[in-house]
């Protein structure tokens, strides 16, 4: 019988990576609250709000975040009703649609982000020298190039984003 030993550093890995996860959400949760977002409302809104033209297809934006296509409607539907997020059809393609962040959504995400940053730096990337924070990063990118290759789709929207008209 082959017996992993507890003590591999994989299962260190991946448990000290669980933990740092759950424990930053905690932590910067208080001010997504305080702003009316929840989490994945604000994973949404930056996400939308770092993109070009502040657009992303509905199915590149599911691929950058947590949720299933269904599971970033329901968000999307949800901000949208906010007056956050505006969907908008695209021209080329009957069957797909960008979500948009309309300028409420960028006032609220404005409105959060500076006690965001304080929370990153106090919890997060204060805790490293500039060094160790760019390793780090590529780290991180190195990983998720590899099991989540899609999480980059929409970095750069090809043409207009514009509405189609009925």
């Amino acid at each position: 019988m082959n017996v992993i030993p507890t003590d591999d550093p994989r299962l260190t890995a991946m448990g000290l990576l669980a933990e740092v996860y759950t424990g930053l959400s905690g932590k910067m949760s208080a001010a997504f609250a305080q702003s009316g977002l929840s989490e994945i409302d604000f994973e949404t809104l930056i996400r939308l709000g770092r993109s070009p033209r502040r657009a992303l297809r509905m199915s590149d934006l599911a691929a950058q975040t947590s949720l299933s296509t269904s599971g970033v409607t329901r968000v999307v539907d949800r901000l949208e009703r906010e007056g956050l997020v505006e969907r908008i059809a695209c021209a080329s393609d009957r069957r797909a649609s960008y979500a948009t962040l309309t300028d409420a959504g960028m006032a609220r995400l404005e409105a959060v982000l500076p006690k965001h940053l304080e929370d990153i730096e106090e919890w997060f990337t204060g805790l490293l020298t500039s060094e160790q924070l760019e390793t780090l990063l590529d780290t991180l990118r190195l990983i998720r190039d590899v099991v989540r290759p899609c999480a980059t789709a929409g970095a750069s929207v090809p043409g207009e984003v514009t509405p189609r008209r009925p």
